[in-house]
This record gives C-alpha cells, structure tokens and sequence, in this order.
C-alpha cells in the first residue's frame, strides 16, 4: 500500500497528502491516515478499521466513510483508491460525466464515467453520492473534488485511476475542438464485452470467428 501511495504521487496523478487509499482485509480493511505525507509513511502508519468506524492507530484519513462503504457495498473489488488527478478534477470541477467519446471510456464498465453530485469532504452525503455513481462502474469523479477508481488488486486500481486522468485530458482537450462525437451504446457493448473477454485471457473476438489470431501448430 505505501509503495501504491508513492507511485499515486510519481505518477502525477496525486500530490502532497492528498488522495487516500484502502484495501479490505479478512475483518475489515487498512486505510492510509489522515495529513501524512505518502514518503515518510511507513507500513506500522497504516490504520485498521472496521465496517462499524471502529479503528486501531493513527487517525484515519478523513475521507474513511466511503471507502468503507464502497468496500462494504462493493464485493467484488477490494481497493479503493482516491485521488485528485488534475485533468479528472478540471472535469469534476464542471461536473462533466466523461461520455463514451473514446472507446476506453468503457475500462470503468460502462459507457460513461459519471461524476458524483458534490457534498463537503469526509461527510456521509460524499460517500452517498460516491455509490450512486459508482452503480455498475468502477470509476467515478466526485464533483469539485476528485476521482475514485476501484479494483481486486493495488496494481488494476491504480492502473484504472492512471486510465481516468488519461481519459479525462483526451476529453478536456477534444473539447477545446467542440463537443466530441460518441460512440452508439451497442458499440460501446461490443467493446466492453471485448475488454471482458481479454480480461479473462480470451481472444477479443467472439466464440466463432474464423479469422483469429492463434499459435502456430508445432512442425
């Protein structure tokens, strides 16, 4: 976890103390505390605590209500990562919902990454908001605040949020030209299925397709 911190920070995507980050354990999860910075933290500063707000060490970071309520809600991620990524924040600032302008838009599970309502930092109406746009995806922006990208690993949540800030400067910059075109919905099913298959290590074409690229047979 103080390795991902780290990496949120020389990645570009987070700066100073801000952004935070959870993983779910066998009785709850492990949040990063709150107003430390990520390279002095050290792995005895990560903070347990239960789905009850319960806690063992340091203060948790300020924002612990919505990854325990993502983690609780969400069964099938285990990380939750925040961040304040520039190009995600300039489009949170707007509360743009990120269409399907780019087929990519579909790595956070649908055909676009919307953008929570905003509510003050730390506050149970965030985290309210946070699920709502979060239904059926695992990216979300929070207006005038941030992004949230969730995944089962520390490398697929990072790399997700990596995905969003790349996505949101596209947008930000496509829209200087004008609002982009967007892909049609059935498109952006075909895609998602497509990412679907490849995650599972299947080729990106369907079951009965000739033209597929295979192994060469032995001589």
């Amino acid at each position: 976890m103080v390795e991902t911190c780290r990496r949120m920070n020389s990645s570009g995507i987070n700066q100073g103390t801000a952004g935070n980050l959870s993983v779910r354990t066998p009785t709850g999860f492990l949040i990063t505390p709150s107003s430390l910075p990520y390279d002095t933290m050290m792995p005895e500063d990560l903070v347990e605590m239960d789905f009850d707000g319960t806690y063992v060490g340091r203060r948790p970071s300020s924002e612990w209500r919505f990854h325990r309520d993502i983690l609780k809600n969400r069964t099938d991620i285990d990380v939750v990562l925040h961040c304040h990524s520039v190009y995600a924040t300039t489009l949170a600032c707007h509360h743009k919902t990120i269409p399907s302008f780019h087929y990519m838009t579909g790595i956070a599970g649908g055909t676009t990454i919307r953008c929570a309502e905003y509510a003050t930092f730390g506050t149970q109406a965030l985290s309210d908001n946070a699920l709502k746009a979060l239904e059926g995806r695992t990216a979300c922006l929070l207006g005038q605040h941030g992004q949230i990208s969730l995944g089962k690993t520390l490398e697929s949540a990072l790399w997700l949020a990596i995905e969003v800030e790349t996505l949101s400067r596209m947008y930000v910059q496509a829209l200087t030209l004008g609002e982009p075109p967007v892909l049609p919905d059935d498109e952006m099913e075909r895609v998602i299925g497509q990412m679907k298959r490849m995650s599972y290590g299947l080729a990106p074409d369907p079951d009965g397709t000739n033209d597929v690229a295979r192994p060469r047979p032995a001589l």
